[in-house]
């Protein structure tokens, strides 16, 4: 069985800790230091100059539902048959990740994943995409929203 992420968008108020404990797991100093409302505020100050988070929060246009969008880890996964270095490669756990060793910056998953969830990276070189946090053994966007807006699931 595959564990996937579900977003709960009744109770996702937008606070956007996801996406800070998401950069922060992917960095090389793994958890903050400072208090959650003041990440945000941090986070938010220097948007442009920040790394790339791997899940993101989004509005649907003419409504106030915020809800956050990360790799679905499909079961066909389009963006796998897409990438023509075998970089994205889906693995025996379910689970689809990025090699950014063998990625090239082609970004043809990007434009073959349906849901919108595989972005360029930080370092604009390789694609980057929810991993479900392989190092960590749980997703530090689910273990950290205050609101229990996301939930993790075997699916």
């Amino acid at each position: 069985m595959a564990k996937k992420i579900f977003p709960k968008e009744e109770v996702c108020v937008g606070c956007h800790l996801c996406e800070v404990y998401c950069v922060y797991a992917h960095s090389k100093y793994k958890k903050p230091t400072v208090k959650a409302h003041e990440l945000v505020k941090l986070y938010n100050k220097h948007k442009d100059s920040k790394p790339t988070p791997r899940i993101l929060v989004e509005e649907k246009s003419g409504e106030w539902t915020t809800f956050a969008l990360q790799c679905r880890h499909c079961d066909d996964a389009p963006c796998t048959k897409a990438c023509i270095t075998g970089a994205m490669k889906k693995l025996e756990d379910g689970r689809v990740i990025c090699d950014e060793e063998k990625c090239v910056g082609c970004w043809s998953c990007i434009m073959a994943c349906p849901h919108g969830a595989v972005r360029r990276g930080e370092n604009k070189k390789a694609a980057s995409k929810c991993d479900l946090c392989l190092e960590l053994g749980e997703p530090a966007c689910v273990k950290n929203c205050p609101n229990e807006a996301l939930v993790i699931k075997e699916v």
